[in-house]
C-alpha cells in the first residue's frame, strides 16, 4: 500500500471519554425513574461479538433484510445520491458498506469515505482494509461519537451520510428529532442522508427477534450489567436479573428491559450510587423503535430534509430512505 492511501485517522474523543461518559450515563439513567441504562454500554469488546452472532440467529431478520435491500439497489443508490464522498456513521467493521463502495466504484464517483465510530481499534482496521481493498479511495475516518461530533463530519464535495442498522431506532423521539435536526444543519445543499429503518409488523416477529430461542439476545442485554461491575465496581448479582423484552404498540417500539427476581441493594462505587431495587423493579436497557415509511418522511422533512427514494426488500421488513438537503 502506497503512502498516498493510508488512511487518515482523526481521533475526537478524549481519552477518558469512555469512563467519564460512563459515570454520567449511570448517575443519570439509574439515579432517576424510570430506571434506564444507555444501549451504548452494551458494545464492549464482548458485546460486540454478541451481537455479531445476533445477526446470524434464524429469528433476527433486519441483518439480512437491509443486506437484501443493498444487494439489489447499491447502484440506484449511488447514482440517484450522485455522491463523491460517503460518510458512514457508526461504521464498525463497514461489512453491509462494502456493497455501497462496490457500487460507487464501479460507477467511477466515488473519491472519498469517512467512517465515523467511538471504537478507534475498530475504525483503524476496516480504514486499513478499506483502503487496501479500493485503490485510490481517499479513506477519512473519524474516531467519535455521531451525537457529539457531527459538526466535525469531513466538507468538501458531495456527500452522501449513511446510518445504517436501524440504530435510529435507538433513539427516543426527542433525541431522534435532535440528532437528524443536528445533522441537516452540517449538510450542504444537494448533500444526502441514507437512512436505515426497521418497519413495523407483526408483534410476534418482532417479539421472536429479540427473544431468540438460543438466548444470545439476553446475555448481550445482561452483559450491560457486567460492564458496570467490571468498569465502575458494581456488585449486580447477573443471576438475579431476567432479560424482559416485550411490544410497546402504542409507541411502536421494542423494550428491552432487565427484570430484578428478588430485593437487592446494588452499590456503584465508580458512579457513587446505591441502588435499592425491589422485587419486580425493572432497568430499561434498550428500545428499539419500528417505522413506517409515511413516518420515516415526516421525521426527515421536519429536520429539513427531503426525501427522494425508498426502497424496501421483498418482504416489506425494512427500508432503506434517501433524503436530500435542499
Amino acid at each position: 500500500m502506497s503512502d498516498e492511501a493510508m488512511p487518515v485517522v482523526s481521533v475526537l474523543l478524549d481519552p477518558d471519554w469512555a469512563s467519564g461518559s460512563l459515570v454520567e450515563d449511570v448517575r443519570r439513567g439509574l439515579g432517576s425513574h424510570p430506571l434506564t441504562l444507555s444501549p451504548k454500554w452494551l458494545y464492549d469488546d464482548a458485546g460486540s461479538e454478541l451481537f455479531d452472532e445476533i445477526t446470524r440467529l434464524p429469528e433476527y431478520y433486519p441483518f439480512g433484510a437491509e443486506r437484501a435491500i443493498l444487494e439489489a439497489h447499491a447502484g440506484e443508490i449511488a447514482e440517484a445520491s450522485g455522491a463523491t464522498t460517503l460518510v458512514e456513521l457508526g461504521s464498525g467493521t463497514s461489512e453491509k458498506t462494502r456493497l455501497l463502495l462496490d457500487a460507487f466504484t464501479e460507477a467511477g464517483q466515488l473519491t472519498r469515505f469517512a467512517p465515523v465510530d467511538v471504537s478507534e481499534g475498530t475504525l483503524r482496521e476496516a480504514a486499513d482494509a478499506i483502503a487496501q481493498r479500493y485503490d485510490g479511495l481517499e479513506v477519512e475516518a473519524v474516531v467519535g461519537d455521531f451525537t457529539l461530533h457531527l459538526a466535525h463530519l469531513p466538507r468538501g464535495g458531495r456527500r452522501m451520510v449513511a446510518f445504517l442498522g436501524g440504530t435510529i431506532g435507538n433513539l427516543y423521539l426527542e433525541e431522534r428529532r435532535a440528532f437528524l435536526g443536528a445533522l441537516a444543519d452540517v449538510l450542504e445543499p444537494g448533500d444526502s442522508v441514507l437512512l436505515g429503518t426497521d418497519l413495523v409488523k407483526s408483534a410476534d416477529r418482532l417479539v421472536a427477534a429479540y427473544d431468540d430461542s438460543a438466548g444470545v439476545t439476553a446475555e448481550f442485554v445482561l452483559n450491560s450489567l457486567r460492564v458496570l461491575n467490571r468498569e465502575l465496581g458494581a456488585d449486580f448479582d447477573l443471576t438475579s436479573f431476567s432479560y424482559i423484552p416485550f411490544w410497546d404498540p402504542h409507541m411502536e417500539r421494542m423494550d428491552l428491559r432487565l427484570r430484578s427476581e428478588t430485593p437487592q441493594r446494588v452499590t456503584i462505587p465508580g458512579a457513587d450510587l446505591v441502588l435499592d431495587l425491589a422485587m419486580g423493579a425493572e432497568i430499561r436497557i434498550e428500545i428499539s423503535t419500528k417505522f413506517r415509511v409515511s413516518r420515516i418522511a415526516a421525521e426527515l422533512e421536519t429536520a429539513g430534509l427531503a426525501v427522494s427514494r425508498v426502497w424496501t426488500d421483498p418482504d416489506g421488513d425494512f427500508a432503506l430512505t434517501l433524503a436530500t438537503k435542499p
